[in-house]
């Protein structure tokens, strides 16, 4: 099985056009991917805090079903 951050890293390349940025709107709709992947609630506090990709996979690896 690929590791929680090969499949991060694909879900960003499915989903986000980085090169463009990304918005608020873009990353609560992220969020809602991710919950799906991996069975993990990010509500908008989290969405906030986890600012990098190294905090985000520590995040699900933490808090995944």
């Amino acid at each position: 099985m690929a590791s929680t951050e090969d499949r991060v890293r694909s879900l960003i390349a499915a989903n986000l056009e980085v090169d463009a940025g990304v918005s608020s709107m873009d990353i609560v709709s992220f969020a809602r991917v991710v919950q799906d992947e991996f069975g993990v609630t990010i509500g908008l506090e989290q969405c906030n805090e986890l600012k990098t990709l190294g905090q985000l996979i520590d995040y699900i690896d933490a808090n995944a079903a």
